[in-house]
């Protein structure tokens, strides 16, 4: 569940993943490694890719593992080619950082990263941030992050 957290850094009641156990994806090397997996599941706009980690840590001396720590890591890759304003990269990249911890904890190990493959019908959500916009996308999020489950 994502708590409040007030740091110099992050602004009293903003949303960051805390006490979730779950970390963020942030380096491109991450990114990289979790992308070069086929997607596990697909929705008309979403893509979810995973890749699972070794719970063991590496062996003292041996390279730094490139996901230290949390048995769960995430990232979201909104790209600007499928929302092109600013606005709707926020929605998108907020509901999938606000849905996905309750969602992914209980499974395995796992890094995940959810992508955006395909823009959301400007004729449809006039609106960058309109509800519509947010319910549906929050919909179909639920499906994404439920597919795993069932493999």
């Amino acid at each position: 569940m994502l708590a409040a957290c007030a740091t110099p850094h992050t602004p009293a009641g903003a949303h960051a993943l805390v006490d979730t156990g779950l970390g963020r994806i942030r380096i491109g090397k991450q990114f990289d490694a979790v992308l070069r997996r086929a997607p596990v599941a697909k929705t008309p706009h979403f893509a979810l890719h995973a890749l699972a980690l070794d719970p063991v840590p590496p062996p003292p001396g041996a390279a730094p593992a490139l996901f230290p720590g949390n048995p769960h890591w995430l990232g979201a890759l909104v790209p600007k080619r499928s929302a092109r304003r600013a606005v709707t990269r926020n929605l998108v990249r907020r509901q999938i950082y606000a849905l996905a911890p309750d969602l992914l904890a209980p499974l395995s190990p796992q890094a995940w990263v959810v992508r955006l493959r395909s823009p959301f019908a400007r004729q449809q959500f006039p609106s960058a941030a309109s509800d519509a916009l947010r319910q549906s996308v929050r919909a179909e999020l639920l499906q994404l992050l439920q597919g795993p489950r069932r493999a």
